[in-house]
């Protein structure tokens, strides 16, 4: 079975890099999904870097 994490974002510049780290730091194989509602602080760009 496939896992997934799903993390909403909006204006989290300050956390996401956090939030990356943590989620794939997690035991077992876990996919990542972040959905950024248009975040005008920047937050989508440094998912992009961190792909």
């Amino acid at each position: 079975m496939e896992k997934l994490v799903v993390i909403p974002t909006y204006n989290e510049r300050e956390n996401i890099s956090k939030m990356i780290s943590k989620a794939m730091s997690l035991e077992g194989g876990y996919h990542l999904l972040v959905v950024d509602d248009g975040s005008p602080d920047g937050t989508g760009a440094i998912v992009k870097e961190r792909q």
